[in-house]
């Protein structure tokens, strides 16, 4: 079951149903691509159309943030979670083994794989150029790919590259989750996380961040309360 937000698909699951979903994506053979929306996701695709008609190809779509989940329960198309890309990384890393990281500043994939365990079978930082990568990937071949180069740029790569990687049953963007799991940014404190306030902790510790912030901030909660009085066509 599907949910909806200026044309962005949502799907409305339970965290057991997401975890049968992976379990089953693994198992049947296919290729999948796994996105994870948040409030800038949402101000993206409002504006590209391309990038609109990527999310709602994937094969499994989750809130990823309190702010969206709090507007999909605004306009009266609550979902049952919210999942967070750290809190995903890391329960797929540990259930299942042939993982791969791709994305990152210098040094962090590696000190995330440390972190994670022995199922992460090989990494690739952001800072070497992507030309290389897809062979690196298939050096190892992995089942699983999580790619942390910041969006659009990751669902857009993964899209154009998938394809070329035929061990990998499932990839999925996850931003800036590996900074948080190697701890080179710290994470909001769960208070900011579940009010929707995120945004503001970033802004205060992350102040160069101004125009994302923007957009999470402000720019989304505006688009998703026009929508709400727009009259219904």
């Amino acid at each position: 079951m599907k949910t909806e937000i200026l044309g962005v698909k949502i799907d409305n699951l339970t965290r057991e149903e997401i975890s049968e979903k992976i379990d089953g994506f693994l198992a049947d053979g296919r290729q999948h691509y796994l996105v994870l929306p948040y409030s800038e996701f949402i101000v993206q695709a409002a504006a590209e159309p391309e990038f609109l008609n990527l999310l709602n190809r994937s094969d499994l779509s989750l809130c990823e943030s309190r702010g969206l989940f709090l507007a999909l329960k605004l306009l009266g198309q609550p979902v049952k979670e919210q999942v967070a890309g750290v809190d995903l990384v890391r329960q797929i890393s540990r259930k299942h083994p042939g993982v791969f990281l791709l994305g990152g500043g210098e040094g962090v994939a590696e000190r995330t794989a440390q972190i994670l365990g022995s199922n992460i079978t090989g990494v690739r930082d952001g800072y070497r150029g992507l030309a290389a990568a897809v062979e690196s990937i298939n050096q190892v071949r992995p089942e699983i790919l999580f790619v942390a180069l910041g969006m659009p740029k990751q669902e857009k790569w993964i899209n154009e590259n998938l394809s070329k990687m035929p061990s990998v049953k499932l990839a999925v963007g996850v931003g800036g989750a590996f900074d948080f799991i190697s701890g080179r940014i710290k994470r909001a404190p769960r208070f900011a996380r579940q009010s929707g306030l995120e945004w503001l902790w970033r802004f205060c510790r992350q102040p160069w961040r101004l125009k994302r912030i923007f957009k999470a901030g402000f720019v989304f909660p505006w688009l998703a309360i026009k929508s709400k009085l727009s009259p219904k066509k």
